[in-house]
């Protein structure tokens, strides 16, 4: 036993509204990693058109999403491509009209201002409706509440909420942090996650040390 092939397009027989995400990515700046999965009833195929906005290849950023990530219906990623150039007095951009407002435009002025990649984290839970601003990390293991905003670093294991999302609590201690973050669980094969999935679901950080 190896637990569903994570190249299954719907790993849930009988409910399409849930694809391993990886399988619906064809552009080369989405990164998804195995088992990674979206959950829409209104389409889930369509997630690099509904949920990763303003994402352009001229600025080269990236969304990259780890292993083992639930994401919640309405969870939407805003890329660097959102920005307005904001170094004048005016942040219209005249510019994407054409007919002559272009002239004059220097591109650097949008890309000289992106904040980087977006990074998904490993086993990280966004809840519905998530926003998650351009350039923020999440760490491995987080859980982020539903309807919330994420404009800053999201410190693995930590849980946040809110608009804009703020610590709720941290779901473990520091110490257990660093042991599950040494164990990486989600870089182990499928057979052998199969093998220890009592010690992944529960809470004896000895037990999935052990594994390891």
């Amino acid at each position: 036993m190896h637990g569903p092939s994570p190249d299954t397009l719907y790993p849930l027989p009988g409910f399409p509204r849930a694809v391993f995400l990886k399988n619906v990515v064809t552009r080369p700046n989405i990164v998804v990693g195995d088992y990674s999965y979206y959950d829409d009833p209104e389409g889930a195929e369509r997630f690099e058109e509904r949920n990763v906005l303003h994402h352009f290849d001229f600025y080269g950023d990236r969304l990259v999403i780890g292993r083992f990530v639930a994401i919640a219906a309405g969870t939407r990623f805003v890329m660097n491509g959102a920005n307005h150039a904001m170094g004048g007095f005016s942040t219209y951009p005249f510019n994407i009209f054409q007919q002559g407002w272009e002239e004059g435009f220097d591109p650097a002025s949008w890309t000289n201002q992106s904040r980087g990649d977006t990074v998904v984290g490993n086993d990280v839970w966004l809840g519905m409706e998530s926003l998650v601003m351009p350039g923020v990390t999440i760490g491995d293991g987080a859980i982020v509440a539903a309807r919330s905003t994420i404009i800053s670093d999201v410190p693995p294991y930590a849980v946040v909420g809110g608009n804009p999302a703020r610590l709720i609590r941290m779901r473990f201690d520091a110490e257990t942090v660093a042991r599950l973050l040494a164990v990486a669980w989600w870089d182990w094969t499928a057979e052998k996650i199969t093998r220890n999935l009592g010690a992944i679901r529960g809470a004896e950080i000895d037990r999935l040390e052990a594994a390891k």
